[in-house]
């Protein structure tokens, strides 16, 4: 996809980019920024405050100087200061207040923007949101430009979201009481999902389980997807091979239309050259330790198990010690991300002598550059907590998993990567570290973990497929331009 000829910088397209302000979603919608970058448009980034803050505490003050046509800019979230400026915030009340408070800092930002003659920016001719910030739709309608809504889940995971209401009608949420989720009741199979096959309940987002009919992210996810029809368009991360036929299902039943564009990070891998100066531009929100690419440049081709449970993963300290215990006990070299705020209520504490045991073959960061890491050659596996960004960045690099989903579309990740795509196998809720060695030594040296390598591999070439030249994804991401987010321009032209 080659650049748009565009005039002076005042004539360009100017794309107002908003991610929903959590790292798994600043991420894609960066990587998008980026992609519309490339083709010629102006971008204005907006991050909130606090995020922000962030953004320099772990990358410094030149991470959000941006390029005279990529800007960053920002907006309150409207929840109270933290003390800590690293830490994911808490994120039912980020949605509340985000849902809340933002639309009118993001209008007042939308006139400043207007201002040509005191911006210098191009006038704003689209807007690019998370399907969870909304808001933004009656700001794009205000000013009677384009908003595509870019959900950063699964199609499964999407089309999962699509009919929560239609579990509250069926009578299948809210559960009657607290025992339901441990007395099966979430086996039951949902077989009327269009396009979802062989799911159950525990597969659905786990917000629905709650025994509160007026639980607020029910309710907060519901108000969001109603908003759908109202876009001009939608896009996801994900490629027509994997999920054709639920995003087909889904097109079925929303009006606005659905391109798939992913994977995003293959993407931008083929298109933007790597001297650009665009690729300076980061979002990761910790410090990247690289420290950890020159310690797998030490480790033989396939074998070391990647494990990072994400951004917003929490768990016990008991839990953390099943998890260190069962590595420890397979005998397998890791590389461990554990962030600062991993453990629930307290620091992440690791028992002395699992140091011990484990210093030859293994190496702790805080945080790293996990697409580097993936597509290294000695990572064979990836203990995940089946994130969709880790998911399809593990799947384009053709690495098997070994998932443990944390909540929201995590359980229909894992599903799907278990049971429809043959690259994972999915561990126990309740950690054991027995399942741990068992599953990281099938993983690494087992027959099982041999198969789902090469189904790995083969959905690797298949998303490289999708965003060559003439790929699904690289013509929809052409047709997107071309047909919504350039709509205005030109018709000028014509």
């Amino acid at each position: 996809m080659g650049s748009l000829r565009v005039g002076d910088e005042l004539s360009k397209p100017h794309a107002v980019c908003v991610p929903y302000p959590a790292q798994g979603h600043i991420n894609p919608m960066l990587m998008f920024a980026k992609l519309l970058h490339h083709r010629g448009f102006h971008i204005t980034f907006v991050n909130t405050e606090y995020n922000h803050r962030r953004l320099i505490k772990s990358r410094g003050l030149d991470s959000v100087k941006g390029l005279p046509d990529f800007r960053f800019e920002t907006i309150p979230d409207g929840l109270p200061q933290m003390e800590s400026d690293d830490a994911t915030q808490d994120i039912p009340a980020l949605c509340e207040s985000t849902s809340r408070t933002c639309l009118v800092p993001f209008k007042n930002l939308l006139k400043e923007l207007n201002c040509t003659d005191l911006s210098h920016v191009p006038p704003v001719t689209c807007i690019i949101s998370d399907g969870a910030m909304t808001f933004t739709i009656d700001a794009a309608e205000e000013l009677g430009v384009p908003e595509v809504l870019f959900w950063t889940t699964s199609a499964c995971g999407y089309m999962a979201y699509l009919h929560y209401h239609s579990l509250f009608q069926r009578g299948l949420a809210p559960l009657k009481d607290s025992s339901y989720l441990t007395n099966g009741y979430l086996e039951t199979p949902i077989d009327w999902i269009p396009g979802l096959k062989d799911i159950r309940l525990k597969d659905i987002p786990n917000f629905i389980w709650t025994t509160n009919p007026d639980e607020f992210m029910p309710q907060y996810v519901m108000t969001e997807l109603s908003r759908a029809h109202r876009a001009t368009a939608i896009i996801i991360n994900t490629f027509d091979d994997l999920e054709g036929d639920i995003v087909d299902a889904i097109r079925s039943i929303l009006k606005p239309p659905v391109y798939t564009i992913g994977s995003l990070h293959s993407l931008l891998k083929h298109n933007i050259p790597e001297h650009s100066p665009i690729t300076s531009i980061a979002s990761n929100l910790w410090k990247e330790d690289t420290e950890c690419l020159d310690w797998l440049d030490s480790n033989p081709p396939n074998s070391v198990v990647y494990v990072n449970f994400g951004s917003i993963t929490v768990m016990s300290p008991q839990q953390l010690v099943e998890f260190a215990w069962g590595l420890a006990n397979s005998n397998q070299s890791f590389l461990w991300v554990i962030r600062p705020d991993l453990v629930t209520g307290d620091s992440a504490i690791l028992p002395p002598e699992f140091s011990t045991i484990t210093k030859e073959r293994s190496m702790l960061a805080e945080w790293c550059p996990q697409e580097r890491v993936l597509q290294h050659p000695s990572v064979g596996g990836f203990l995940t907590h089946c994130g969709w960004n880790s998911t399809i960045e593990s799947i384009c690099s053709g690495v098997p998993m070994i998932c443990w989903p944390f909540f929201a579309e995590q359980q229909m990740n894992c599903r799907y990567s278990c049971r429809h795509w043959g690259v994972g196998m999915e561990i126990d809720s309740n950690v054991k570290r027995e399942e741990v060695e068992r599953l990281v030594r099938e993983l690494m040296v087992g027959e099982k973990g041999r198969e789902m390598k090469k189904r790995a591999v083969e959905w690797k070439e298949r998303a490289h497929e999708a965003v060559s030249d003439g790929g699904t994804s690289w013509a929809n991401v052409a047709t997107l331009i071309h047909d919504v987010l350039m709509s205005s321009k030109n018709k000028e032209i014509n």
